[in-house]
């Protein structure tokens, strides 16, 4: 078995420890970094998204294998950072105001970096001023909005309406997500989309920015 093959096994199944592990050994063989995502992490996180909507995996094994994935890309960042790699695009995440819930939101993060997104992660209980901002420092192409109360919901639309005033909606996608939301409601808040579990929300962002 290839190190690749082993990666994408480790990330599949969730192990953290055998990821690292298999990505230290991979990368001391001078195996390039960018392949490592390219050709297991990638693919192992499309394969943990299909066995989850064919409900062979559940939100426990999908936690395990974005863990898993997020350790390693931990520490090939830097040197994907060294060589100028690029990525899809920037997105801006976070769980509106009011709302400190982020499992979901923590999640949908994980499986976003893990198919080749800059993610920045802005946490919970976030502004509408806070998301303008970090939009504008980062020229970022999606804003991900997370609630899980029906009484914060109506952040979401205080940040869209944020980020009109603010000159930025013209370049940037809207998308949200969270137990309470659907697709109406996110039309009547003129988001750009909503994506009701984390796997969906990783194919919405990518036909958001053409990926």
């Amino acid at each position: 078995m290839t190190r690749i093959e082993e990666l994408f096994d480790a990330v599949l199944t969730g192990n953290r420890d055998a990821a690292v592990e298999v990505a230290r050994r991979a990368l001391e063989a001078s195996v390039d970094p960018q392949s490592l995502i390219d050709d297991a992490m990638i693919p192992a996180m499309d394969e943990v998204g299909r066995r989850f909507e064919e409900e062979e995996y559940f939100v426990p094994e999908l936690l395990l294998s974005a863990r898993a994935m997020k350790s390693v890309l931990e520490r090939i960042k830097p040197l994907l950072s060294q060589k100028g790699t690029s990525h899809k695009g920037c997105i801006v995440i976070g769980t509106v105001q009011g709302d400190l819930h982020d499992i979901g939101k923590n999640l949908v993060a994980a499986m976003l970096e893990g198919a080749g997104f800059e993610v920045v992660d802005l946490g919970t209980d976030v502004s509408p001023e806070r998301f303008v901002a970090a939009v504008e420092e980062k020229s970022a192409k999606l804003v991900g909005l997370s609630a899980l109360l029906t009484v914060t919901m109506p952040s979401m639309k205080s940040t869209v309406e944020a980020l009109e005033a603010a000159g930025l909606r013209d370049r940037v996608k809207v998308m949200v997500g969270g137990a309470p939301l659907s697709t109406d409601y996110a039309e009547e808040i003129k988001a750009d989309a909503y994506a009701d579990n984390a796997t969906a929300a990783v194919r919405v962002a990518q036909a958001l920015v053409g990926a």
